[in-house]
């Protein structure tokens, strides 16, 4: 016997008819960040210096400021989908988990943004 109704087996639902995507993109997102961050510390590691001037050259090159753009973009986004969960179990106040949830999206597009206009600056030049 299954407690779930007819409906949420059809439409694969859970009780709160929410959740399935959130718990899908961030498991695709972890397995997308497994490539990404293994490609970037090989790269980094496989340059002659760490300085400026080297790390600029090689973010100068196309496939790598796309894929470290890529991997900060993903990065943000599955940090968000981790912290999101938190304060959704964990902050019980309707009023102060809509603020802390608002907060939240907030700071990781800033951070997110920040990262990618960093890696772009030092990509195209200043």
């Amino acid at each position: 016997m299954s407690l779930r109704s007819p409906l949420g087996r059809v439409l694969g639902l859970g009780s709160a008819k929410d959740g399935t995507g959130h718990w899908w993109a961030q498991r695709v997102t972890a397995v997308a960040l497994v490539p990404l961050t293994l490609w970037f510390f090989i790269a980094l590691l496989s340059l002659p210096a760490l300085d400026y001037s080297t790390v600029k050259a090689w973010l100068a090159l196309p496939v790598s400021s796309f894929l470290a753009v890529l991997t900060v973009g993903v990065l943000t986004y599955h940090a968000y989908l981790g912290t999101t969960v938190v304060v959704e179990d964990y902050v019980h106040g309707a009023g102060l988990k809509v603020a802390s949830l608002m907060l939240l999206r907030f700071l990781y597009v800033v951070f997110g943004g920040a990262g990618i206009f960093a890696i772009l600056r030092v990509a195209f030049g200043s």
